[in-house]
């Protein structure tokens, strides 16, 4: 192995000893959702690049015109977004109540939605033809 790889391989460790001790002595509330995460991809060489990948956020499944694993519950921080995708075998107008967000998702497709959290309260999600709940969003201070 040469110095240089050798160099390389000692700081891509370090970063991620870092990185970890970061994420440890940042601690946080067992109220508050789990952190999205960023990867990107490379090697210690710095050859692979890449982008970061998008941060993880929570899909709900729509299949034949409801919810898979019943009406999701979904809790954000006021300040924050509403960040969710949605996924349906069938087409459907999906409305955020409260907030009076809507998007067309078509038959086998995905539609993304991302608010600002600037109202706090509980929402429904739902499929607005069917009237058919899919998610419950709530807003905390």
């Amino acid at each position: 192995m040469t110095s240089s790889r050798a160099r390389a391989l000692v700081g891509v460790a370090a970063i991620a000893a870092a990185v970890l001790l970061f994420i440890v002595l940042s601690g946080g509330d067992d109220d508050s959702p789990a952190p999205t995460t960023t990867a990107v991809s490379g090697n210690a060489d710095g050859e692979g690049g890449g982008e970061p990948s998008r941060p993880t956020v929570p899909t709900i499944v729509v299949k034949d015109g409801e919810p898979v694993g019943g009406v999701q519950d979904l809790t954000f921080t006021s300040g924050d977004d509403i960040r969710f995708d949605v996924k349906s075998d069938t087409a459907a107008e999906v409305h955020l109540h409260g907030y009076d967000v809507m998007e067309d998702v078509e038959a086998g497709g995905e539609v993304s939605f991302d608010v600002p959290a600037d109202i706090e309260g509980v929402f429904e999600v739902e499929l607005e033809e069917t009237a058919t709940q899919i998610a419950e969003i709530t807003v905390e201070p």
